[in-house]
């Protein structure tokens, strides 16, 4: 069962990708807190938040588009904000785990990743951080990481550098607007077996490796980093900032 979480209700939420995947998840989880949720996506999503208003009563504003253009994402956040008020919520999940070998990777695949997995992190908070400013409010920004880059995987380094590059991002971010009453933290799942995991990289063998590695013997599914995220995201972590939590079932640690 899902806490609740009572300053979420009424807040204006932003999830980019969250139509789909774990971002799906997350913007039900924020709906069912009474939050006003808008998300970007670049496939249509219409249906899908036509089917978070029917089981959860309100209705997610969907907004087609890039992540990886400033400007069809900064219009993205400014239509949320008319319609909701300024974004004190922001979830960067968006990203892109695809597979490559590094002597595969050229110069446009290296600039298309980070823009992607990083880039769109750090303007995405740029631009709710200056409405937030603007307004005099307080904000909290959750960016999702991985452990990825901290079990050192091969097989997409230029995820895994974008990964890095989060937490080094959250970390600034934190020290920088903390005076504006603004957090950021980090959020850094383990292997959670979306549909897109499932259909790409999910076999057997990598599935069983990766549990025999947890200490807890259950795969992890969406619906167990949408609690986490919620948290992050209300006053329940009043004081914490710059910090990257993990959720992976115990594969590995912190501290």
């Amino acid at each position: 069962m899902t806490p609740t979480f009572p300053d979420l209700a009424g807040a204006s939420v932003f999830v980019t990708g969250g139509g789909s995947g774990i971002g799906a998840a997350l913007t039900e989880g924020f709906l069912r807190q009474g939050a006003k949720v808008a998300f970007i996506g670049r496939s249509d999503a219409t249906a899908f938040a036509e089917s978070m208003e029917a089981a959860t009563g309100t209705k997610p504003l969907f907004i087609q588009g890039d992540i990886s253009d400033n400007a069809s994402l900064f219009a993205a956040i400014d239509r949320a904000a008319e319609a909701h008020g300024p974004v004190t919520r922001l979830v960067n999940n968006a990203a892109n785990d695809d597979r490559h070998g590094t002597l595969d990777v050229t110069e446009d695949y290296w600039r298309r990743m980070i823009d992607v997995n990083l880039g769109a992190y750090l303007f995405a908070s740029q631009h709710v951080i200056r409405g937030l400013r603007d307004a005099g409010l307080p904000g909290r920004i959750v960016n999702f990481s991985s452990i990825s880059y901290i079990m050192g995987n091969a097989g997409y380094a230029v995820y895994t550098a974008a990964n890095a590059g989060i937490t080094g991002l959250t970390r600034s971010l934190a020290r920088e607007f903390g005076p504006d009453g603004i957090r950021v933290n980090a959020l850094a799942p383990g292997w959670v077996l979306t549909q897109k995991q499932l259909d790409l990289w999910a076999d057997p063998e990598g599935l069983a490796a990766h549990l025999g590695r947890q200490c807890l013997k259950e795969h992890l599914a969406p619906e167990h980093i949408v609690a986490p995220t919620l948290f992050l995201a209300s006053d329940a972590s009043a004081m914490m900032t710059g910090q990257a939590m993990v959720v992976d079932g115990g594969v590995v640690t912190t501290g």
